[in-house]
């Protein structure tokens, strides 16, 4: 019996032992939490903006209408003077005017309708996603992704965050190595290198931009919150209502409690 039990920790530990520092490219990403709170207002409207001003001019959301916006607390006059461009009309859903065909020709490939891109990545990989962009001279670009290798979008928004490049860290052993990336509290990879180290891949500031990095952060997030927004508008309703019905239940739950207390006050 102990002899089964031993062969059976040292099968466990073995596997562990070779698991743990073999790291393909991507496992040894860590992100940072996604801070977007869809229900408040506030920063959806914010996102709407900036979503118009500097993701529309190459994206679209096609899925989502101008109309829609006043679940989030705008006007319909509001959004007309301030998110609608040319003779859309406030039913009408937020198109662009470049054809896939032109912008394949221009980009080497259409920029994704961006509809409901948060379902379909979720909110913390494009939060990190609008955070990992560096400098990269061997792109086309001249731009590169740490979330997204080899990403054909330039840094649209390189002015308000700065320009960042790449900062390698090799350590001897794998424990070191993660609470290093624990440690550095931003958006990090670890990667295995030959000989048996660990490189571990951070973003240091170059250029600073117009905001601070809280500022920036704090856009990211907004832009996140509202692209999970549209993704599925009608959640925010679901979300509420089951609010009212938690409230609901709880009141009813009090009432029923008085009411079986005073019955069973009665009895005894």
């Amino acid at each position: 019996m102990r002899a089964r039990i031993l062969t059976a920790c040292v099968a466990l530990a073995a596997a562990f032992a070779a698991s743990t520092p073999a790291l393909a490219e991507g496992d040894g990403l860590r992100m940072i939490p996604a801070p977007a709170h869809r229900l408040d207002d506030a920063s959806l409207q914010r996102g709407a903006r900036d979503f118009v001003n500097y993701c529309m001019g190459c994206h679209s959301a096609k899925y989502m209408r101008y109309n829609r916006l006043t679940e989030i607390g705008l006007t319909e006059d509001q959004i007309k003077n301030n998110l609608m461009f040319g003779d859309a009309k406030i039913g009408d859903t937020m198109t662009i005017a470049m054809s896939p065909v032109e912008a394949k020709g221009w980009f080497g490939n259409a920029p994704p309708d961006l509809s409901v891109i948060a379902r379909v990545r979720g909110n913390e990989w494009l939060y990190n996603y609008l955070l990992g962009f560096y400098r990269d001279d061997k792109s086309a670009t001249g731009w590169n992704n740490l979330v997204f290798h080899n990403v054909g979008m330039p840094h649209v928004l390189w002015q308000l965050q700065g320009t960042r490049v790449l900062k390698e860290t090799e350590f001897e052993e794998y424990p070191k190595a993660v609470a290093a990336a624990i440690a550095a509290r931003t958006l990090t990879s670890l990667e295995q290198a030959p000989g048996g180290k660990y490189v571990l891949t951070t973003l240091e500031m170059q250029t600073p931009g117009t905001m601070n990095e809280q500022e920036y952060g704090e856009f990211a997030a907004d832009l996140v919150n509202y692209l999970d927004f549209i993704a599925e508008p009608a959640k925010n309703q679901r979300i509420r209502l089951g609010m009212l019905v938690v409230l609901f239940l709880g009141v009813l739950f009090i009432l029923a409690y008085l009411t079986k207390r005073d019955y069973w006050s009665e009895l005894h």
